[in-house]
Order: C-alpha cells, then structure tokens, then sequence
C-alpha cells in the first residue's frame, strides 16, 4: 500500500501545463518508429553495410549538436513556444522527404537537416517544463515527461515493427502524422500563453546581455559534468543503434519480436519510472541516485556477452529500464539546478549537445567494434566504461552543486 500510495503521490502538484506539455510528446512519441528502426532499415532494406549505417546514424547525432546548440540559443532569444512549434511543424515534410533518398550519402544528408529540425525541440521543451513546474516538482515534471517519452516509445516501436514488415515507408509517414498531430494540439493549447512568453524571452535577452558571465560554455563545473553526461549517452544510446542490430544478427529476432522488446521497455518506463524516482528523491541522495542508474545500464549491456536468450534479453532490457529512470530525470533536474534564472535554454541546449555529440559516436564506434571485434567485446567494453561513469558522476554531482544548492540536496 505504501508503494502505491507513494505513486499516486508523485503526481500531486504537477500543473495544467506540465500535462498538457506530456501529452504533446506521448502523441509526438507515438510515431517515434524511424529511429529505432533506421540501422535495420539501412541493412536489411537499402543493403548498406553494418559500417556504413553506423557512419548514416552518426549524421543524425551530428545534427543532434547543431539542433541542441541552436534551440538553446533561439530559446533564450525568442522563447521556447515558437522554437517548439516551428520544429514541430517543420519536421513533418521532412520525414516524408526520407524514403526518397536511397544512397549513403542522399540518406545522410537528410537525415542531418531533419536531425537538426527536430533536436531544436528538446532545449525549448526542457525550458518549458522548468518553467511551469514548482522548484520542488522540477525532477517529477522532467519523469511527467518522459513518462510519455516512453508511453509513445512503447506504441511507436511495437507498431512500427508490425508496419515495417509490410513497408519501411510506413514507419516515415507515421512519424510525420504525429508530429503534426502534435504540433497542431501544442499551438492549440499554448497560442495564447505566445504573448507572455514573447515578453519573457526579451527579459532573457536583456538579461544574458548583462551576465554573459553565466554562460554555460564558460562554466568549468558544467562542462566537466556534461562530459559525463556524453559518455553514459554513448554507453545507454547502443539501444537506438547497435542494439537492434545484435537482436537481428545475433540473437535472431524477427522485426515483429525486436518491436516488442522496445515497447516493452517503453510500457515498462510508463509504469515505474514516476514512483521509482519519488523513491529516489525521498531516499536517495542525487549522487548515489546517479551511481546506481549508471551502474545498472552498463551491467545490463554486459550480461549480453554471457547470454541473449529471450528471457536473458528481457532481464536485460528491465534492468536497462530501472538504471535510464534513475538516470536521466536527475540529468536534467541537475543541470536545471546548476543554470541560472536567465540562461536555462543555454544550459538545457549544452546539456542536450552531449547526448547529441554521442549520437555522432555511439552508431559509428559501436558498429566498427562489433563488426572488427564482436559484440561480446562491445558489450563488456560498454559495462566497463559505464562502472568507471558512474563513480565519476558519484563525485562530480555533489562537486558542482555544492555552490548551488543545500548539502543535503546532493
């Protein structure tokens, strides 16, 4: 009863807008089928090799840091309600253009401009939730959210991996459906907000103008964190990469079974993530909430070395689930503590590069060991690193806020 009672708890609080804000991205999320499924497009459909997908997916990373670095500088300038609207919108014809390229580098190219559009909207869309969740519901605001993430996640996967065995171009023409679905309900609900957040945006202005002191890019703490943040992003994003294609390679999975699996974690993120990170912030210090979530994304990775049976897979993916939830709300929340009053849409965009700059890694990296070396020694060299990780982040944390927040916060 306690447990249940400590997840209905954990929604207590959280305000209209901060919904509203989750539903856009369950129904953007929804038709989030192309990802997941583009190194298994590439392979199977357009017959590139292993290396040469890992180098087409390391262009959506690319893309990634320019659209991370410009949505965190556009937000801060014009506000994160035209930033989210305009890559929300934009991203629709893009997606629709994707099945026409079919060559590495056509395939490439379109992938960066679409990659570019779409990654303006997380810096926007982080700014957003710290500004309409309370100071003590920011980590819960930031779990509301990527609640729906994996709501949406659970049902694009699953679905996209039913629609790819009749068509690939399915999977791009879904995504484009939800992201004007999306777009079309964000204006909707938010049109009238427009105004203010207009005059909120020239206050940031006038603000960075006087304290380009803060500037993330100058913050040597910051930096050092975001470093971190790249190297668990490289070890966690062998999900969207490498991983599909060692459930097809290696362990034989149809696309149908591959689906599932990713909803699943989808669903199961859904269920646990709201009530496992109150559990975190009633129990836990941030550190040690960083150690643990770390630590168990990289031992989930390693188990792959020493078996991939179904039921192998499926504690793997759980236990992957249970480190993501006690990791990345806490990313956010951390560096939404550390930024200012006047320059979260920068902080929110450097943080966003590191996850973007890992996009650029993890696919090309990941696939060059498992085609040289073998998955084996990718999966270990994943557990590896991510121990060594989250020892770091179990020191760096409490090191960087100490000058923010209270001790007993960190």
């Amino acid at each position: 009863m306690k447990l249940i009672q400590l997840y209905t708890n954990s929604f207590k609080g959280l305000s209209q807008e901060s919904w509203m804000l989750a539903l856009v991205m369950l129904i953007n999320r929804a038709g989030s089928m192309v990802l997941p499924f583009l190194g298994v497009y590439m392979t199977d459909h357009l017959h590139f090799s292993i290396e040469n997908s890992g180098i087409v997916l390391s262009f959506f990373g690319i893309g990634s840091v320019i659209g991370s670095w410009f949505g965190g500088m556009i937000t801060d300038k014009i506000g994160e309600y035209r930033v989210q609207s305009l890559s929300l919108l934009l991203s629709v014809p893009l997606f629709c253009l994707i099945p026409l390229f079919k060559t590495e580098v056509g395939l490439a190219s379109i992938i960066l401009i679409q990659s570019i559009v779409s990654e303006t909207f997380r810096p926007a869309n982080s700014v957003a939730i710290t500004k309409y969740a309370r100071p003590e519901n920011i980590t819960r605001a930031f779990s509301l959210n990527r609640m729906a993430v994996n709501l949406g996640f659970s049902i694009g996967p699953a679905l996209g991996g039913i629609l790819s065995a009749i068509s690939y171009e399915f999977l791009f023409f879904s995504n484009a459906l939800a992201a004007l679905l999306a777009g079309l309900m964000y204006i909707w609900f938010f049109k009238g907000r427009a105004k203010l957040a207009r005059q909120k945006a020239k206050k940031v202005k006038e603000a960075i103008a006087v304290k380009k002191e803060n500037s993330p890019y100058r913050d040597g703490k910051f930096l050092v964190y975001s470093l971190f943040c790249m190297l668990f992003s490289i070890c966690f994003f062998q999900l969207f990469s490498t991983l599909t294609i060692f459930y097809k390679d290696t362990a034989h999975l149809s696309q149908q079974n591959i689906g599932y699996i990713l909803g699943y974690s989808g669903f199961l993120i859904v269920l646990l993530e709201m009530g496992f990170v109150q559990l975190a912030e009633k129990y836990f210090t941030l550190a040690f909430t960083m150690l643990i979530g770390t630590f168990l994304c990289g031992f989930s990775y390693a188990m792959l070395a020493f078996d991939y049976s179904m039921v192998a897979l499926l504690i793997s993916m759980t236990l992957l689930c249970i480190g993501e939830i006690w990791t990345l709300p806490f990313m956010s929340t951390i560096t939404a503590l550390r930024s200012g009053k006047h320059n979260k849409g920068a902080y929110m965009g450097l943080n966003g590069m590191s996850f973007s700059i890992a996009f650029i890694i993890t696919p090309y990296i990941g696939t060059l060991i498992a085609e040289k070396f073998g998955f084996n020694t990718l999966w270990i060299g994943t557990g590896v690193l991510a121990l060594a990780i989250a020892i770091a982040f179990y020191f760096v944390v409490p090191w960087m806020l100490k000058d923010k927040v209270e001790e007993d916060l960190v």
